[in-house]
């Protein structure tokens, strides 16, 4: 897979943006994507060292509008930690 197709976007929350300060942040990546993976695509795109990369499974969660019932779908998260001095400043700008 190439590294655009792990990396699908940024979560920007208030809660990854105090992760950001320690040098920790969260993307939303591909079902298939491995740890491995997600380290050199976050490694290769914006050009920094990646300590650790953590994995987050959510689950789909059904929905209701009435008496309709729908489906919202899962997704995995990964939270990537970088070595000491290293930022990714792209994502901080917002």
């Amino acid at each position: 897979m190439e590294p655009e197709q792990i990396i699908i976007q940024p979560i920007l929350t208030e809660k990854s943006t105090l992760l950001a300060e320690q040098g920790k942040y969260v993307f939303k990546v591909a079902k298939k994507a491995t740890k491995n993976e997600i380290k050199k695509a976050v490694g290769k795109i914006f050009k920094v060292k990646v300590k650790d990369v953590n994995i987050i499974n959510i689950s789909s969660k059904t929905r209701r509008r009435g008496r309709q019932v729908g489906k919202k779908s899962g997704f995995k998260k990964a939270i990537v930690t970088l070595y000491e001095g290293e930022k990714i400043e792209e994502l901080l700008k917002g």
